[in-house]
């Protein structure tokens, strides 16, 4: 099934979403700005329609696309290249993606996930069926909690995970401006908030150096803290495994740090866990092909990213996580902000994931299983790009 056209669009949210880390804002941004807005790839291959979503994080401490980025990329240089091609050349287009432009993985992703997806629909299965099959029927949820400046604020968000939504798994966001101290101060508030029976884990995204993190570790030995998530910056391999040596049998977890096939080989004696983004990555073939690498080492692997505001995002994250086996897997997957916990997807009216205490359950509809509201995207889309022979 070749490729006749590729549609990129920047699409519009209804809601917003502002949260805090060690890096700086997090921001979806303001309704009609470009910033922070979700870009939308569309394939089309005789008849069948592939559909990928990625949200560029920018500004970011550690990925450099921006909405314009990922435009420019897919509609100049990666979409001509695109028509004609199988859909189901799923190797040789990663090749030629990384030969034509590499490093925009933000882009290749969008990419990556619409071709599953029109893979999907063509073969009438769903994409974890093209994966490995299906390892789970409920996948259990992990909350990223946004640094809240006191033990309150922090508190507060979980008790909304926990009590609202049934989730039992929490990565609290670290690297407080007061110092480690209060990083310190707000896991001890949430883990006599919820006791044990909530798995807590701790994210300075790069905020920490190795002594703070071991600082930390020693300060919280009787505090069960369940893992500990990129302490040090993305360069500092060495330094995780410092922390590793020292951490006493907490897990040490690579995110940041974790982009390619290099990296993973670099870590794979140096870490316990790989979180695998699929935004950062470039997509589920990449993240199959780190996942072997993180198995043939005995690391784990976490499927991160939070997908928020989108149904796509979050069904390539599912749909992956899926074909995973759990014993190969920790803590719980991450994208549950595109499963309508800070508010609805607007291209998708009708749901088809949704939070069931604490879980989501995997659809068996072919590719992705999502569908889109054609008359939400008419309304709704800022940029339209389109790409034929």
């Amino acid at each position: 099934m070749k490729i006749d056209r590729i549609e990129v669009l920047v699409t519009d949210l209804t809601g917003r979403i502002q949260r805090l880390g060690s890096s700086g804002p997090y921001d979806t941004g303001a309704r009609g700005s470009l910033l922070g807005k979700p870009i939308l790839v569309r394939i089309y291959a005789d008849g069948v329609v592939g559909n990928g979503q990625i949200r560029p994080i920018a500004p970011s401490h550690f990925l450099p696309d921006t909405g314009a980025s990922m435009l420019a990329a897919i509609r100049d240089i990666y979409a001509p290249r695109l028509i004609g091609k199988s859909i189901f050349d799923t190797s040789a287009i990663s090749a030629m993606l990384a030969n034509s432009l590499p490093g925009n993985v933000q882009a290749t992703a969008a990419i990556d996930h619409a071709l599953h997806d029109a893979m999907g629909k063509a073969l009438g299965q769903p994409v974890y069926n093209l994966l490995g099959g299906r390892c789970y029927d409920r996948i259990p949820l992990e909350w990223s909690v946004s640094l809240g400046l006191t033990p309150d604020d922090m508190v507060a968000e979980c008790r909304r995970a926990v009590e609202e939504f049934g989730v039992t798994t929490l990565c609290l966001k670290a690297g407080h401006p007061g110092g480690w101290k209060y990083d310190v101060a707000n896991f001890k508030a949430v883990r006599k908030a919820f006791g044990e029976d909530v798995t807590i884990g701790i994210d300075p995204n790069t905020g920490w150096t190795v002594s703070t993190s071991l600082r930390v570790i020693n300060a919280l030995r009787d505090d069960r803290l369940d893992y500990l998530e990129q302490p040090v910056a993305k360069g500092d391999h060495k330094g995780l495994a410092r922390i590793r040596d020292a951490a006493g049998g907490v897990p040490i977890m690579a995110d940041e740090s974790l982009m390619t096939l290099d990296d993973a080989i670099s870590l794979s004696d140096k870490v316990d866990v790989f979180c695998i983004k699929l935004y950062k990555v470039g997509g589920m073939h990449k993240a199959r092909q780190i996942a072997a690498i993180a198995e043939a080492a005995h690391v784990l692997v976490n499927v991160g990213g939070l997908a928020a505001f989108s149904q796509l995002e979050a069904a390539a994250g599912i749909h992956f996580h899926t074909s995973l086996h759990p014993k190969k897997v920790m803590p719980a997957g991450e994208f549950l902000f595109g499963l309508g916990v800070v508010g609805p997807d607007p291209l998708v009216p009708e749901p088809t994931y949704a939070i069931e205490d604490g879980h989501v359950r995997p659809s068996s509809l072919p590719g992705l299983g999502v569908n889109l509201d054609e008359k939400a995207i008419a309304y709704l889309t800022l940029v339209r790009e389109v790409i034929t022979a």
